[in-house]
């Protein structure tokens, strides 16, 4: 009988994430100080982050050890599963092969603790006291709570105000943890204050959230910055899926030809096909197709420019060379909280720019279709954001059937939707509505961008 699962030993974990920086066919463009326009060294990012993280940000290195206090903590749930999607496979009735790494299984129910837990560790081993942080839909904000009360931090987490209100049960996650959860923009910062002085009603976005928790860091005692996506040590510690995928994908003898992940700021399948991407880096694998599935309302590749931008609303991060809607962007308030970011990390955006990936943006109402045929069918009820990779994998099977081709197709498969359940009843009961891509308010966003040399 043929396996639908395939599952690895505790002896089978990565030890070592792997770094691309190394192996980019052109170097990332340099993050610069905003103040002097030069590229930031370490010392720059001192107040915000502890030294070990600075240096795996910067690192020339192609694999960086994993600490065995880390790796124990993983244990609790890695590996992951690789499941082979027979039923979904039989129901499309493709003769596309497809698997789905499935990160729902952490106990925060993402892919996030990989680097929460990672995190929360260089901080304590640090000194560090307290950390503060942003979240959108609450799984970067539930995983930290995790990870810091493992390690025996305080955790501040500002949460954007749409999510907060639709996801109450995040918040609780964080709060069991012994984390503090505010709804942002808050009166607890000059970041907030100001947003709210102008538009008391604000919904929220990420670029606020983390205005107000590196507000918060620079301006408290003891505490320091963590930050879920986007930036290049994140985007390494989330390399454990794509190393564990590899080997998965071995035991089921296929190599992927399509590699599907939704992106908001890139962590989640940055952290799978970057292992997968240095053999199409080195010829190996051609023709291995990598597709960035993001929400049609806030489609920061697909609509963005590549321009130097700050992180957040204030101003008040280092400039990342990026595709960015602007930093002033307010995205639409869509379920998938997760994917409401103006900008797209910088290496997936620099392999954008190289062509060695692809991004398509699909709308709300087309991702939950997506996640209701999954969950009927393969049984998991997936998070919003996952429902974008979803769909792009069963267009691409759907066009397999089409042509007879019989390709394997990889999904990034980032977590669980068990607290999204509101967003699922909007869409069985007909309530769900699609957010069209708000043109005329990213021209006035990148009307904003920062002016650089």
């Amino acid at each position: 009988m043929e396996r639908t699962k395939f599952i690895l030993d505790e002896k089978d974990m990565p030890t070592s994430w792997y770094n691309v920086l190394p192996d980019l066919p052109t170097p990332l463009p340099p993050v610069l100080h905003p103040g002097t326009g030069k590229p930031i060294g370490p010392e720059d990012m001192a107040p915000l982050f502890p030294m070990d993280i600075i240096m795996q940000e910067f690192s020339p290195q192609r694999w960086i050890e994993i600490p065995e206090e880390v790796q124990d903590v993983y244990k609790i749930w890695r590996p992951t599963v690789l499941y082979r999607a027979r039923r979904l496979e039989k129901a499309l009735d493709t003769p596309a092969k497809i698997f789905y790494k499935y990160e729902g299984s952490s106990p925060a129910g993402s892919h996030k603790p990989n680097t929460a837990v990672a995190q929360a560790y260089y901080n304590k081993k640090a000194g560090t006291k307290r950390l503060a942080t942003e979240t959108g839909a609450g799984q970067w904000g539930s995983s930290l709570a995790f990870a810091c009360m493992l390690f025996g931090l305080e955790l501040k987490v500002y949460m954007v105000k749409v999510s907060y209100t639709q996801k109450p049960y995040r918040r609780m996650m964080m709060e069991t943890w012994g984390a503090k959860c505010i709804p942002s923009p808050s009166n607890d910062t000059k970041a907030g204050r100001d947003i709210l002085a102008k538009d008391p009603q604000s919904p929220g976005s990420l670029g606020i959230a983390i205005s107000e928790a590196i507000e918060d860091a620079v301006t408290s005692k003891d505490t320091k910055y963590a930050i879920g996506s986007v930036v290049n040590h994140v985007l390494l510690h989330q390399t454990v899926i794509g190393l564990e995928a590899k080997k998965q994908m071995e035991m089921a003898g296929f190599y992927p030809d399509i590699i599907v992940g939704c992106v908001g700021g890139g962590s989640n399948f940055g952290g799978m096909f970057l292992p997968f991407i240095k053999d199409k880096i080195d010829k190996k694998r051609p023709d291995l197709r990598i597709i960035c599935a993001e929400p049609a309302s806030c489609p920061s590749i697909t609509k963005g420019v590549c321009a130097y931008d700050f992180g957040d609303t204030a101003g008040m991060t280092p400039l990342m060379k990026m595709y960015t809607l602007g930093h002033t962007f307010m995205p639409p308030p869509v379920h998938a909280g997760g994917l409401r970011y103006h900008g797209m990390a910088p290496i997936v955006s620099h392999l954008y720019n190289l062509n060695l990936i692809e991004a398509k943006a699909v709308p709300q109402v087309a991702t939950f279709e997506a996640g209701v045929r999954f969950a009927r069918t393969e049984g998991f009820i997936s998070a919003p954001e996952t429902n974008h990779a979803i769909r792009v994998a069963i267009d691409e099977a759907l066009k397999c059937k089409e042509s007879g081709e019989a390709k394997t197709i990889l999904i990034a498969h980032s977590g669980h939707g068990h607290f999204d359940m509101a967003a699922y009843e909007q869409y069985l009961s007909g309530q769900l509505s699609d957010y069209e891509y708000p043109e005329a308010r990213v021209k006035e966003a990148l009307a904003s961008l920062p002016k650089v040399g």
